[in-house]
């Protein structure tokens, strides 16, 4: 018995659905290029914020706060607050 799924609606080689998988393929590709404009977008935002005089690692950092719950962010600026008092800072 084959590892392979069986041939439904396609034309198959050696059990499998070569239209499919061209398929499956061709919009991993597309997306794969969607990925690199994105990021390519993305790249171009932080020089826009460094050539403003933001700081583009303090904008990435509010960023992943933006994203966590509020009682995550609270427990984490806790935390912080009480490790830098225990280092006197």
């Amino acid at each position: 018995m084959s590892d392979f799924p069986p041939d439904h609606n396609s034309a198959a080689t050696g059990g499998i659905a070569a239209d499919r998988l061209r398929s499956i393929i061709e919009r991993a590709e597309r997306l794969e290029e969607e990925r690199k404009a994105l990021a390519g977008d993305i790249k171009d935002i932080f020089s826009e914020a460094k050539s403003a005089g933001f700081c583009v690692k303090t904008v990435k950092q509010i960023i992943r706060i933006r994203k966590m719950e509020p009682a995550d962010v609270e427990e984490q600026e806790t935390l912080l607050d009480v490790y830098r008092r225990a280092l006197g800072m």
